[in-house]
């Protein structure tokens, strides 16, 4: 049997260290701004950035299928929220539930999410290989 060059699971210092400071940010956004541009649109435009890179810190995988896979988990969460999931699934009164799933849709967020996995798809493309 061929021994496999390409391991799927591997830990990548760089994009782990990454997704910590993106994560301290929303935190901080989602704790101390209060405002109608940066803790809606800059919050969710820097989350599929968190999440490409904290998929990127244990998956090896190309650019292209972590921000494609992030992409599209992030849209289907959305349109979750437009049929009320949280509800759906009787979770409203736990605070977490509400934070992770989100409880409403909105248009912004879809461009939003576009518009972070471009910033992706433009840092990497200037990234040496």
């Amino acid at each position: 049997m061929k021994e496999s060059r390409h391991h799927l699971f591997q830990f990548n210092r760089r994009y782990f260290l990454l997704a910590l400071l993106l994560f301290a940010v929303e935190v901080y956004i989602a704790t101390s701004v209060n405002d109608h541009f940066v803790r809606p649109f800059v919050g969710d435009y820097l989350v599929v950035i968190l999440l490409y890179v904290f998929l990127r810190a244990f998956w090896n995988t190309s650019v292209r299928r972590a921000a494609l896979s992030v992409l599209v988990f992030s849209y289907v969460l959305e349109i979750l929220q437009y049929f009320k999931l949280v509800e759906l699934l009787h979770l409203e009164h736990i605070r977490w539930a509400r934070i992770v799933i989100g409880t409403s849709f909105a248009w912004e967020d879809l461009v939003a999410y576009f518009l972070g996995i471009a910033t992706v798809f433009v840092v990497e493309s200037f990234r040496p290989s």
